[in-house]
């Protein structure tokens, strides 16, 4: 059987970047979503899908690559706890692929976005643990969980994703060394896969559970099917640092997409101010410089941030 290319690796190799897209929750905030809710952006999953599908379009129409699907936070538990069966839930998460893919076709297949473009990706979003349990988790790190659990927790969407349209798989915003042992098993449950690992970061050497991220990149590195390495929903001021880090034990593609320097106040579901602004173009430039293969944004990063990187890296 025919092992199918890392798709990543088309855009790197013609256009030297991939772009991916912005928060996705941001930007549903942005149209008058109400995201104070354990579901966060899974919930306009449940009651608005068509939302979803014009922001998948809004990035692509920025200059994303590549579009993730709402599935950050769309775990079967939690579907559960709003009073939907299993199989309910399962519908939801293919719906999420669904509506991705049907933004991105519909954006393709238009003449005038082709200009210029390679046909977009779609990248299935693998949350964290932590993202289930609505409180912060996710920057911490600190489940008291093993391997064996948080494989247990990822397992059942992991594989619907598996079997889903996504071109590949986003593991995102993993804070947990362990946590990434347990994708890296499930990954190679599911050999013709590809999927990204990116880390959430609590300074410019270590995951947030306090792992060496260029251990962490080692482990990565091991996997043939780990597509690329990154970091996202870090702070802009360490993200050149952790490409040196994720350089130092791998030659896979590098991702960043950090947030915009703001932080998550778990008690409050928001977010502080950011301390400085910054200048969008001139980052993702650096970060290229320094080795990324891919750039986009994370939490409070939108379709207008996305535009200037593509600016300023695509020709």
């Amino acid at each position: 059987m025919t092992t199918p290319p890392n798709p990543l690796e088309r855009f790197i190799r013609q256009q030297g970047t991939i772009i991916l897209d912005g928060g996705l929750a941001t930007a549903l905030e942005a149209r008058g979503c109400d995201l104070d809710d354990d579901l966060w952006s899974a919930r306009v999953l449940v009651e608005d899908p068509a939302l979803i599908r014009d922001v998948h379009l809004e990035f692509l129409r920025a200059g994303a690559d590549c579009v993730l699907t709402s599935t950050y936070q769309a775990t079967i538990a939690g579907f559960r706890g709003r009073g939907l069966t299993d199989a309910e839930a399962e519908a939801l998460i293919r719906l999420s692929v669904s509506l991705a893919v049907e933004a991105r076709d519909l954006f393709w297949s238009r003449s005038e976005n082709r200009k210029g473009r390679m046909r977009p990706l779609v990248a299935a979003s693998v949350g964290p643990y932590g993202a289930a349990l609505a409180d912060g988790s996710e920057y911490r790190g600190a489940y008291g969980l093993s391997t064996d659990q948080l494989h247990a927790f990822h397992q059942t969407r992991w594989h619907l994703l598996a079997e889903s349209d996504a071109d590949l798989l986003a593991c995102e915003t993993i804070p947990s060394r362990h946590e990434v042992e347990a994708l890296l098993r499930l990954l190679r449950e599911t050999p013709r896969r590809w999927a990204w690992i990116s880390c959430s970061c609590r300074d410019g050497l270590h995951l947030s559970d306090g792992s060496p991220m260029a251990a962490v990149a080692r482990m990565c590195d091991e996997n043939p099917r780990v597509a690329a390495v990154g970091v996202n929903c870090t702070s802009p001021d360490v993200v050149s640092t952790l490409i040196g880090e994720i350089k130092r034990s791998t030659d896979k593609p590098i991702l960043v997409y950090p947030n915009s320097g703001e932080r998550y106040e778990a008690a409050t579901r928001g977010w502080t101010s950011s301390p400085s602004a910054i200048d969008w173009e001139s980052a993702s430039a650096e970060w290229a410089r320094r080795g990324a293969s891919g750039v986009g944004g994370c939490c409070r990063v939108g379709a207008t941030e996305i535009e200037l990187m593509r600016r300023r890296l695509v020709t």
